[in-house]
């Protein structure tokens, strides 16, 4: 691309210029530059809405954002177009948008100015239209002469036609710390679980041994497709009914288109019952070509009823396609089954059109949300545009043929038919305990879309986080919905010729959106889609719809919120994580996707990690216990809605929605779980002083005890000591206690005096007992014990004193106080006097 020259007299980078533009009339204040990638880069570096690899390649100041009349910067990255609010620099989200995202594009020139811009010369009358695949129209403007809108084109021509699956961001990027675990290890533990073996955990030893064909009383896991050579778009494993051999597997697989086969998706853990999957059987353009294989498989999907001594339960054979369509497909080969070949089975048409049909819906739908949203892709509010099918004036017929637009898209029309099937489906499984074999033309559109949404109904575990992820998995990924085809992305099967094509904005017999609504005033000069024009369609987006639908009828079944699945599809339109590329199972490990790229799974658990349950995905009236079984909604519950926070939040962006209750609802709950924890705090504090109180208590008894038990003790020894003493004296004694409890008795006979200290036998307690003291004493030999002339070697000073009559004394004591002891347990002897 050649790098465009400043404007005359405009020598400043454009990334440095200070001067302000004053709204949309301020076009002499433009400046214009192609800069150098990598300074652009090291300019941009510190931005902080750039994510991990993402690189700056282009910029264009003073572009006019026209949805919302505002002036700024537009920039091309590696992975998408920014545009920064030239006030704040700020990123608008509007004006922002993925590379991938973009359906197409197309050049557009105003002939005839509007009112707006009809005194600006310089008025922006080269226009670039962006129409995303996620309900946006935007368009930009660029100044007349400068050929702004030519090298914007260019660089986005080349930004946004990957010539390969690996030049899409999600490889430049790489799994960084959103890693993917191996899907095959998810999708046997998801098995497992349906088996009723859930505590058997999947890894990779198991998957390259082969070790993982469990199985059950009714049903097992087959490897018969370990390398695809069954059917390439179906999983390495299949769930299939254990009577059947492998070998009639691989004829039955004949009979079916693409080799698709009847398998099992989800089998109900009580009565037996499963849902099945497959594509249209090849029954010709007579509709009498048959397979014994393929009637035997089917039927064995009739297991006996429990409870039902040899009854077996009956088969629904779901055809989602018109029955005109069905018998059409014919002509080509394929066709539906005859209920006569098929045991106990009846045959069902649901109605439901094609994928071709559904693109063409929803182009009108986004269509008509453009024209008569707040504010337009030509910048006009819808109550200020006039024409016979706006709401210009007033006129009440003009309402009246806006809201027939809406009707005319068929999209409300389409969800209903869809809701409509599914509950059929899950009543016959909750209610009949039957079986359902669900399949359309290839089986990977509208099967896909009514196994996962009736597996939803009826399993609580897919209406949480985890098992929404599993039931993603399973159904849409495992089983192989063209994702890069439907999405429009490229694929390992183009082998890196991946092209858009032009197409021009040719007319249609639905209204298209205003800024080519503008009579006389607009030509379309070209236009770039990213799909071709027989893939491309939004069944993915289709069934989010749905899911948000019966998130609408049971607000409180889900964990979690609408808001969860606007940003769950748009990290799977952008491509920046490889969950979703390629078209199978097969292609993506060719691709060697989950070791190279990131997973969207990991990134949207991270979010919620940290704010847990008070995070904008989490559902803060989800409650389990109450829709814990099958969800069975009535049919005057399946009128569908616009789904507020994915088609209005381009079109109608301020006006109230149930975000903003959501919001308050769980501002409430984070308030509610705030007081809940300091709730929970002071109940501990609580506990613990009550504990302390009792343990105090406790305490206090027992020293209350104590003392008691002390006082008596004490009383009962003063008594003791007072008898004791009398008893002592009245033998001539004379006893005397020192302070220290020590016990002196003196014995007096004429001018001799002996002195003896009786020592006081210590208790556990701490108590002396002083006729025990003196009872020791008195046992002894009174001479030995109590005579001061003896000397330490055993010998008498005074051989000729009177010891006879001491010993006599001293023998009377020792009498005495036997008496003395027994008395003292008595306690009436200590009784006052």
């Amino acid at each position: 691309m050649t790098a465009l020259r400043p404007l005359p007299g405009r020598s400043r980078s454009l990334r440095c210029s200070s001067e302000k533009m004053e709204g949309i009339g301020s076009w002499d204040m433009i400046e214009w530059s192609k800069l150098d990638s990598a300074s652009l880069s090291s300019s941009y570096s510190n931005l902080d809405c750039l994510l991990e690899s993402e690189r700056i390649l282009f910029e264009a100041c003073g572009v006019i954002l026209i949805n919302t009349n505002e002036a700024g910067t537009l920039l091309l990255s590696n992975f998408r177009i920014m545009f920064l609010s030239e006030g704040t620099r700020k990123l608008v989200p509007l004006g922002t948008i993925p590379f991938v995202a973009i359906e197409k594009f197309n050049k557009l020139a105003l002939k005839v100015q509007s009112n707006k811009y009809h005194n600006d010369e310089n008025a922006p009358n080269r226009l670039l239209q962006v129409t995303g695949k996620d309900m946006r129209i935007v368009v930009y403007g660029f100044r007349p002469g400068t050929k702004q809108r030519r090298a914007v084109v260019d660089a986005l021509l080349r930004s946004n036609k990957p010539e390969r699956v690996w030049d899409l961001y999600a490889f430049t990027c790489g799994p960084s710390k959103f890693g993917n675990a191996n899907p095959k290890e998810r999708l046997l533990n998801e098995y497992f679980r349906l088996l009723g073996k859930s505590s058997q955990q999947a890894s990779m030893n198991m998957i390259d041994d082969g070790s993982f064909t469990l199985s059950n009383e009714l049903w097992r896991i087959t490897n018969l497709n370990s390398n695809y050579d069954l059917c390439q778009s179906y999983p390495f494993a299949l769930m299939v009914p254990k009577s059947i051999s492998d070998e009639d597997l691989i004829q039955a697989s004949t009979f079916r288109a693409r080799c698709r086969l009847p398998v099992i998706s989800w089998c109900h853990p009580g009565s037996g019952a499963v849902i099945a999957r497959s594509s249209q059987p090849l029954v010709g353009l007579m509709m009498n070509m048959r397979s014994s294989c393929d009637e035997k498989l089917v039927a064995s999907f009739c297991t006996q009823l429990a409870g039902h001594k040899g009854a077996r339960r009956k088969l629904y054979i779901v055809d989602a396609r018109p029955k005109k369509n069905a018998l059409a497909n014919g002509a080509m080969g394929g066709g539906s089954e005859s209920s006569s070949n098929y045991f106990k089975s009846e045959i069902v048409f649901l109605g439901i059109d094609n994928i071709h049909t559904m693109r063409e819906s929803f182009s009108r739908l986004r269509d008509y949300l453009d024209m008569h949203g707040t504010t337009s892709s030509d910048g006009t509010s819808s109550f200020l545009r006039h024409g016979a099918s706006t709401w210009g004036g007033g006129n009440l017929s003009s309402m009246s043929a806006s809201v027939s637009l809406l009707g005319d898209s068929n999209w409300l029309s389409h969800i209903q038919s869809i809701l409509a099937g599914v509950a059929w489906i899950a009543a016959r499984v909750a209610m009949e305990s039957a079986s359902v074999l669900v399949h359309c033309s290839d089986g990977w559109d509208r099967t896909t879309q009514l196994t996962s949404l009736a597996c939803l109904l009826l399993d609580p575990y897919y209406r949480t986080f985890s098992g929404f992820q599993a039931l993603v998995e399973k159904d849409w990924l495992a089983f192989g919905h063209p994702f890069s085809d439907r999405v429009g992305m490229p694929n390992v099967s183009e082998s890196g010729n991946f092209e858009l094509p032009i197409q021009s904005s040719s007319a249609r017999s639905f209204p298209s959106s205003p800024v080519q609504q503008l009579s006389g005033s607009v030509i379309a000069q070209s236009s770039s889609s990213s799909y071709g024009p027989n893939n491309y369609s939004p069944i993915f987006l289709q069934w989010l719809d749905c899911v948000s639908q019966l998130m609408r009828m049971y607000p409180s079944a889900f964990e979690f919120s609408p808001t969860f699945l606007v940003d769950f599809m748009d990290c799977l339109l952008s491509c920046r994580f490889g969950n979703f590329l390629c078209n199978s199972e097969k292609e993506r490990q060719q691709c060697g996707i989950s070791e190279t790229c990131g997973c969207l799974w990991a990134y949207l658990a991270d979010l919620r990690s940290s704010s847990a349950t008070s995070h904008v995905h989490c559902n803060p009236l989800y409650d389990p216990s109450r829709y814990d079984g099958p969800l069975l909604p009535p049919a005057a519950a399946l009128a569908p809605t616009l789904w507020p926070q994915f088609h209005l939040r381009w079109a109608c962006p301020v006006e109230p929605n149930a975000t903003e209750t959501e919001d308050r609802c769980r501002a409430m709950a984070v308030k509610y779980s705030e007081m809940k924890k300091e709730k929970e705090e002071a109940e501990r504090k609580v506990d613990e002083l009550s504990s302390a109180v009792e343990s105090l208590s406790e305490e206090l008894v027992t020293e209350r005890d104590i003392s008691r038990v002390a006082r008596e003790s004490a009383k009962r020894a003063t008594k003791e000591c007072a008898v004791i003493s009398r008893a002592v004296q009245s033998l001539g004694c004379k006893v005397k206690f020192t302070k220290n409890g020590d016990c002196t008795v003196e014995v007096e006979d004429g001018p001799q005096k002996c002195s003896h200290s009786i020592p006081q036998k210590p208790y556990e307690d701490n108590t002396t007992d002083v006729s025990e003291s003196i009872s020791s004493v008195t046992e002894q030999n009174v001479c030995e014990a109590l005579c001061p002339l003896r000397t330490r070697e055993g010998m008498c000073r005074r051989p000729d004193a009177g010891c006879a009559q001491i010993g006599s004394q001293f023998l009377g004591l020792k009498t005495n106080f036997e008496a003395f002891e027994k008395l003292s347990i008595q306690e009436g002897y200590f009784a006052a006097e």
